[in-house]
């Protein structure tokens, strides 16, 4: 397993995409192949789970010799999950658990969930962001999403003179000189990035746009497009979300399937008639039988029995610029 782990390992220092190198996954592969050479487990993993160090080494030892065994190893977060609820599922679920959020990984409910029919195919990375600020929600099916910096999978990426800046702004911070704080950190807004305060502790984070994967939400102007928003909002406002990205469009949003708390938001939007099944683009046959069921109990937009479609009121728009 040594030549295994190692090969993933080495993917963690450099900035892709692939679904073989996300943190969560590298993270764990380190740990693993670390343990075989030191027989160590990793520094702050008592914290998340109740055992002993011993009872922890012995997972540690488990989960190496059925990463060896695995054939192919696991490639994804989900996989990794799955090979870790599987080891241990003769353990404490509340060690399984923890070890799961240590590394980031998908806990067992929302495994469930996102892992039934082709809803893994295509994915291209997964983010687990900070948690979500009202105001991040610009309508019923596009948020803006943060990461913090010290994610496996962000770290490595930083530019150089993001690190530089975030230095500074905390010395100039520190010694009250408030406008060469605010000077630097636009630096870093431009750039892409954010320090935010999470939990009393300054964080620096990467931004993202989100577009919701597979639906169509009514613009803000028109009918049930200020219930979508406020309905996206009331779900993921104060969440950590897990957002799997597929795509990204041509205004550089990403496009991602997005959890929060274990509910998958378009499913929830779907449902309630807040949006439609944006078949164009996502042909999975769950979407349409929720906007179906929708329909069918005439709920949110579908009272109406020919609702205005967004796609339609932005072509109108395009002709008339």
């Amino acid at each position: 397993m040594g030549n295994a782990l190692g090969i993933i390992c080495g993917y963690c220092c450099k900035p892709t995409t692939d679904s073989d190198s996300l943190g969560s996954l590298s993270a764990l592969s380190h740990d693993l192949y670390n343990f075989e050479i030191t027989s160590q487990v990793p520094e702050g993993l008592s914290k998340h789970v109740v055992s002993s160090k011993k009872a922890q080494a012995n997972w540690y030892k488990k989960l190496s010799d059925a990463w060896r065994e695995a054939k192919p190893p696991p490639k994804t977060p989900d996989e990794a999950s799955r090979l870790i609820i599987q080891t241990l599922k003769r353990h404490r679920k509340a060690d399984v658990e923890g070890l799961l959020a240590f590394y980031g990984l998908p806990l067992p409910h929302t495994l469930a969930e996102i892992t039934d029919g082709n809803h893994a195919q295509g994915l291209k990375f997964e983010l687990q962001t900070l948690p979500v600020d009202a105001k991040a929600v610009a309508d019923g099916d596009t948020i803006t999403v943060y990461v913090s910096a010290k994610d496996p999978r962000e770290s490595s990426c930083v530019p150089r003179d993001v690190q530089v800046a975030t230095v500074q702004r905390s010395k100039a911070r520190a010694a009250k000189n408030y406008s060469k704080t605010d000077a630097l950190h636009k630096q870093i807004v431009d750039a892409g990035y954010r320090v935010l305060m999470v939990q009393n502790e300054e964080i620096l984070a990467r931004k993202y746009r989100i577009r919701l994967r597979g639906i169509d939400a009514p613009e803000s102007s028109m009918p049930y497009g200020k219930e979508a928003k406020e309905e996206l909002t009331k779900i993921v406002q104060g969440n950590c979300l897990r957002v799997l990205v597929f795509d990204q469009d041509r205004y550089g949003r990403y496009v991602g399937d997005v959890y929060s708390n274990g509910i998958f938001v378009q499913e929830s939007l779907l449902k309630k008639g807040l949006a439609w099944h944006y078949t164009a683009y996502d042909k999975r046959p769950e979407l349409d039988k929720w906007e179906k069921d929708a329909r069918a109990k005439r709920i949110g937009l579908w009272a109406s029995s020919n609702p205005e479609m967004p796609w339609e009121r932005r072509k109108d728009r395009r002709k008339e610029r």
